[in-house]
């Protein structure tokens, strides 16, 4: 293997697990790919935990953007960057799509709360959905496009449950993701929300972010089972939402000031089974 795909890979594996995991079950020759799309996601995702100031991690957006749009040896010396030139290139993958990416996550920098459930799936399209429905031009250009809807459903309950999971970091550090519209229905505001135990209301707002994340996974459950296997590597990620979901709605679990947990065995298993069976038709 070269050694800027090992980097990569081992990028992935440590970053984002669950992709990782999912990539495996991609044919040989797309896992390269697959591998600098995620490590992408996981190093413009991960910026404000590297670098705790926002104009800084501004800079930094703005590095890859003029990487993507230079292509060829741009961002030589930096085998993210590098393998994922080659891989845009390889597979014709749109770059309006990076740049939009890294426009919504110039949000994550700031503690702005996220003003509406509209504003919440704007910004999990441009991410999360974004990344599937590239990884799926990667697997099968031809079939891809005809999913783009289910893409982003999928996207939305992927990223509304991975912001669920990351609950506790994210008030610690002042910030808030669940909309302020559902946070007022709840009786409660981004500032109280992030401050203390989040108040009263704050369980009310995380039963209904829970709630709107099934809300896109059942949608995405409905469709999926028409999506063709070459396809379902892509979408491999969301065998695990539901469990992530269903652990957070316990009554013994807190997602407010606790992370939920798969096991590695429960992780490997559920994603084994939908890479051999796919979704069933509901």
């Amino acid at each position: 293997m070269p050694q800027n795909a090992k980097i990569v890979m081992d990028a992935v594996r440590a970053a984002d697990r669950d992709r990782y995991l999912s990539a495996l079950y991609a044919p040989a020759d797309k896992r390269g790919a697959l591998f600098s799309l995620y490590a992408f996601n996981a190093e413009v995702a991960g910026i404000r935990d590297r670098i705790h100031e926002a104009l800084p991690g501004e800079v930094r957006l703005q590095w890859w953007r003029d990487v993507i749009a230079a292509g060829g040896e741009a961002g030589a010396g930096h085998p993210v960057a590098e393998t994922l030139n080659a891989t845009i290139a390889a597979f014709k993958l749109p770059k309006l799509a990076f740049e939009n990416m890294l426009e919504a996550r110039i949000f994550d920098l700031y503690d702005d709360p996220m003003p509406s459930r509209t504003d919440l799936e704007g910004y999990c399209g441009e991410t999360a959905a974004a990344l599937i429905q590239l990884a799926a031009m990667v697997l099968d250009p031809v079939e891809a496009p005809k999913f783009a809807e289910l893409a982003g459903r999928a996207g939305c309950a992927q990223a509304m449950t991975g912001l669920l999971l990351l609950l506790p970091l994210h008030r610690r550090r002042g910030q808030c993701f669940i909309p302020a519209d559902i946070l007022a229905a709840a009786g409660s505001s981004p500032e109280e929300f992030v401050a203390g135990d989040g108040g009263p209301g704050a369980r009310r707002a995380v039963a209904a972010m829970i709630a709107l994340a099934h809300e896109h996974l059942s949608a995405f459950e409905q469709g999926a089972a028409a999506l063709p296997g070459a396809l379902r590597p892509a979408f491999l990620p969301l065998a695990l939402s539901r469990a992530y979901l269903d652990k957070m709605d316990g009554s013994h679990h807190s997602p407010l000031g606790d992370v939920a947990r798969l096991s590695a065995v429960r992780r490997h298993w559920l994603l084994l089974r939908r890479a051999g069976r796919g979704w069933p038709a509901l």
